[in-house]
């Protein structure tokens, strides 16, 4: 697994591979009993499912374990500066519309700017790419809303 930060793709170790559930009735690959299985899925319970659906179900509570593991190993940094980087291209996307979306590219561009100047020298290796995102986008939005329209 990787993750996307703007200095590019950071490999997430893994330490071993997540456990593949038993086919049919046996016990849950995660550990758990049916009703806290069940609890975990959010589901009443799991005698109403088939094989196949219980199968596949304890293989998402796994997957879903095994990205949690993952992500209490990334720094936290890593983290937020991908988040962080979502929201640069949420923006992007909005100002990228025929017309532009200028409300829902602001509310993006201004939820990144509270991010970066927020956690201001908390950012790692990324904080600098950060800041001349938030720029881009700003100066960006800033011509395009001061741009007078084509068809005037």
């Amino acid at each position: 697994m990787s993750l996307w930060t703007p200095g590019g793709e950071h490999e997430v170790p893994r330490d071993q591979p997540a456990p593949q559930p038993a086919p049919g009735p046996g016990p849950s690959p995660t550990g758990m009993d049916d009703e806290a299985l069940a609890a975990a899925l959010g589901i009443p319970s799991l005698d109403e499912l088939s094989d196949e659906e219980r199968a596949q179900l304890e293989q998402a509570v796994v997957q879903m374990a095994e990205t949690e593991r993952q992500l209490a190993t990334t720094p936290a940094d890593v983290v937020v500066a991908n988040h962080a980087m979502g929201m640069y291209e949420l923006a992007a996307i909005h100002l990228r519309q025929n017309p532009p979306n200028f409300d829902e590219a602001s509310l993006a561009i201004d939820a990144l700017a509270s991010l970066v100047n927020g956690l201001q020298g908390r950012l790692g290796e990324n904080e600098p790419t950060l800041v001349q995102a938030l720029g881009q986008l700003q100066q960006a939005f800033v011509g395009m809303k001061s741009a007078p329209e084509a068809d005037d």
